[in-house]
């Protein structure tokens, strides 16, 4: 009898937690300020796209997992060694890196209008630039939401990557010194997410 009351009250607690769980989609957009670590290069502005389910769990834990189209890279001048004539050269080059971004965001509610939101993200590469030195990207993100009271957000993250992105044979560091540093994604994003009332959830 003690068993069955015990089983009673977490099957309970279950379908009631379970009962509290709402899933809204949405979308999200706004620009990307990227640049490659260990490069001379300068930030890139671009922009990024996306949709999310944000997977309410609790008053104060939301699940978001996303899928973003993002454009980033870097620009400037870059320094090549020329083989046909043996001479270094610099140009103006614009590194362009467009990555189908899957993200798991973990979003922290710390009032009805702010939260803070961190997460694993896995990039895979969209265009195949010959600088190019991987075809996906690993990485973490962190960011800052701000919700105005008609429910459009205001999102603020960085971006870090852990994988070296730009093939050294392309980039030359120093004039003729190939600099053997990882170079990697660093991104900070500015932007808008909104999510859509499902017909029957609850807030």
């Amino acid at each position: 009898m003690k068993q069955t009351v015990l089983f009673a009250l977490f099957l309970f607690s279950v379908l009631s937690a379970t009962a509290q769980v709402t899933v809204r989609p949405g979308i999200r957009a706004g620009a990307n300020f990227s640049s490659i670590t260990n490069t001379d290069l300068d930030a890139k502005t671009d922009f990024y796209i996306g949709g999310f389910a944000a997977v309410k769990l609790t008053r104060f834990y939301t699940m978001q997992p996303e899928v973003t189209y993002s454009r980033q890279g870097a620009e400037g001048r870059m320094n090549f060694y020329d083989y046909n004539t043996g001479y270094d050269v610099t140009r103006n080059v614009d590194l362009e890196l467009q990555y189908v971004a899957l993200a798991l965001i973990n979003k922290f509610t710390l009032t009805d209008n702010f939260n803070v939101h961190v997460g694993p993200t896995f990039d895979i590469i969209a265009n195949s630039p010959a600088y190019l030195d991987a075809d996906v990207d690993v990485g973490i993100t962190a960011g800052l939401g701000y919700t105005l009271p008609f429910g459009l957000t205001i999102e603020a993250r960085v971006k870090k990557g852990f994988v070296d992105v730009l093939d050294d044979y392309y980039y030359n560091y120093d004039y003729g010194n190939y600099n053997n540093s990882n170079h990697t994604n660093l991104v900070f994003s500015v932007g808008l997410s909104y999510s859509f009332k499902v017909t029957g959830a609850s807030k």
